[in-house]
């Protein structure tokens, strides 16, 4: 029998702001972009459950929050605090696992098959295992357990906040049945609304579904993925060492501009945060890739590829080489994102140049 479970941090760049901000607490307090009251262009990227009262959630236009909640507390991005909070919880994680994943900033799965044997025993071990972190650390958590990776996250989106859900083998059926449809993994609201028009609008409805009709519109991978899913059917193991894919920045101008200097400054210093983040997790890259977000939300993603380096002048010089190759002049661009791939670690090795 398997036993794995995904360990979810409760609102965590709020929570981490409460370890070091009394302000914060039963204040409703969002973490984002400047609202410069109601005149700001980013987004919401978290905010605590007070500030859910009003309405707010996570990838909302942060001028729309002030609007709902102009008294709510603001707070910056700091990711390299953030990160220091996650490094020591997921050490704290570890500890517990017979395996290890860690998927994002905060949430991780593990394996406890070889340690657990039934799921009333791992409802007790998920629940010290919120108490180490507690006491560790500060912060508070939502635990799902399941027979399978794609269950263990249904059942702590149900969690939350602040809870531990175990999901049996035998449970999961009826579990699957009393969810909605965008709650399997990989269905968001457009892949919902295009599975209920082919008449898949419920978990059950989807379990039966045709395979061919699921191939024909969602391609054959993903069709049988769906399928599979919305069965209680997921294969994945948990794999070993998270391992960054990517690193990025992104950056909202004030008002939409044309002004090539002010956008290459602008690459410079999102250039400047990712060569810092190449550093620190000591990887190269081979791939440099400039995102392009118009006045009418209109995006295009441009790339090039370079021998492997971790060379901060080498971003600079491809990503705005990318925007004068591909801008397009007539439009004024509203957001611009820096991204490097193809990672290649050289820890405990020479520095790529």
């Amino acid at each position: 029998m398997r036993v794995i479970m995904l360990i979810d941090m409760d609102y965590f760049y709020v929570a981490c702001e409460e370890l070091r901000n009394k302000e914060v607490g039963a204040r409703p307090t969002i973490v984002g972009s400047d609202p410069k009251q109601g005149a700001g262009r980013g987004v919401v990227m978290t905010c605590n459950y007070a500030a859910r009262k009003f309405g707010i959630h996570s990838g909302m236009p942060i001028s729309m929050a002030y609007r709902l909640k102009p008294d709510a507390l603001y707070l910056p991005l700091d990711y390299e605090y953030y990160e220091s909070i996650s490094r020591r919880i997921m050490g704290r994680i570890e500890e517990f696992a017979d395996k290890f994943e860690q998927v994002s900033i905060d949430e991780a799965f593990i394996d406890v098959s070889e340690k657990i044997r039934s799921y009333g025993k791992a409802m007790e071990y998920a629940e010290e295992i919120r108490r180490d972190i507690l006491e560790s650390v500060g912060i508070k958590c939502s635990i799902g357990i399941g027979p399978n990776k794609l269950i263990a996250k249904m059942a702590c989106e149900r969690s939350k906040p602040n809870g531990v859900m175990a999901v049996g083998g035998g449970e999961v059926k009826s579990f699957l049945l009393e969810s909605k449809i965008e709650d399997l993994y990989g269905i968001g609201a457009k892949t919902a609304e295009r599975l209920k028009k082919l008449g898949y609008g419920t978990v059950e409805q989807l379990a039966k579904a045709d395979s061919m009709v699921l191939a024909e519109n969602f391609g054959a991978p993903f069709g049988a993925e769906l399928k599979a899913f919305a069965s209680g059917i997921d294969e994945r193991e948990v794999v070993g060492n998270y391992d960054i894919k990517s690193i990025s920045r992104e950056f909202t101008f004030e008002k939409d501009t044309k002004n090539s200097q002010e956008i290459k400054e602008a690459i410079g210093r999102l250039s400047k945060e990712v060569a810092k983040d190449v550093e620190k997790n000591q990887v190269a890259f081979k791939t440099i890739t400039l995102k392009l977000r118009y006045f009418d939300f209109s995006e295009h993603l441009h790339s090039r590829s370079v021998k492997a380096t971790s060379s901060l002048e080498t971003v600079i010089r491809t990503a705005c080489g990318l925007y004068d190759d591909n801008v397009e002049k007539n439009k004024d661009v509203r957001k611009i994102g820096v991204r490097v791939s193809g990672l290649v670690s050289y820890k405990g090795q020479k520095r790529f140049a």
